[in-house]
């Protein structure tokens, strides 16, 4: 997995490739874990070109959501396809917040 990040007045954004999975599932929580503790708070994961995510990357997206509304932020995700139909599997589209477009997620959090 491979990725970047850009930091806005009131959220961080991380744009993702490759694969969410038990392989780098750790190396991807250890990493958010830390931004989401040095802010800004709000988060915005755009997943789009993301391959696949198994069900350790799906543990480690709802341990976000989590970390993040307990530092008093949000975390949403800007999804793909794949992704979607994986998170929908598990009906955790509503927790996980998926939203169809970068754009979309900025706003929601204004």
């Amino acid at each position: 997995m491979r990725g970047t990040r850009e930091t806005k007045e009131n959220c961080q954004i991380f744009r993702l490739t490759g694969l969410l999975d038990a392989f780098s599932e750790p190396t991807f929580a250890k990493v958010m874990g830390k931004c989401i503790e040095g802010g800004p708070k709000n988060i915005i994961l755009v997943l789009s070109q993301i391959d696949f995510v198994d069900s350790s990357g799906l543990g480690a997206l709802v341990q976000l959501v989590k970390k993040a509304q307990s530092e008093g932020g949000t975390l949403q995700i800007v999804t793909n396809a794949r992704v979607t139909q994986t998170v929908k599997l598990v009906r955790l589209e509503n927790f996980l917040s998926l939203q169809p477009s970068l754009e979309e997620a900025l706003e929601s959090l204004n």
